[in-house]
């Protein structure tokens, strides 16, 4: 039997995972908060389409925790600024 962290983290992995292979392997967990193809679910902000450089000016102040979260500052420690970048080129690039 499976670890209820490993039925959890594939759960949540499964949206991301239906956007599609090609996208950075750090931007497929986006989906799993922000819905599929990040376009927003709910109350959760979309990020599709958003300015490169607001993304990555938003996980930076998440990051330094600068900004107010509830997940996405321990999120955003976990990337490096090259991840940033590539997350943030990706959404940008969405539609």
């Amino acid at each position: 039997m499976l670890p209820a962290v490993v039925i959890a983290a594939l759960m949540v992995s499964l949206p991301a995972l239906a956007q599609g292979p090609d996208r950075p392997l750090a931007a497929l967990s986006c989906g799993g908060c922000h819905g599929v193809g990040s376009a927003g679910q709910g109350p959760i902000a979309p990020l599709a389409g958003r300015p490169k450089a607001e993304l990555v000016a938003a996980m930076t102040a998440f990051r330094r925790d600068e900004r107010p979260g509830t997940i996405m500052g321990r999120i955003a420690r976990g990337y490096t600024d090259a991840e940033i970048d590539a997350i943030a080129a990706d959404l940008a690039a969405r539609r």
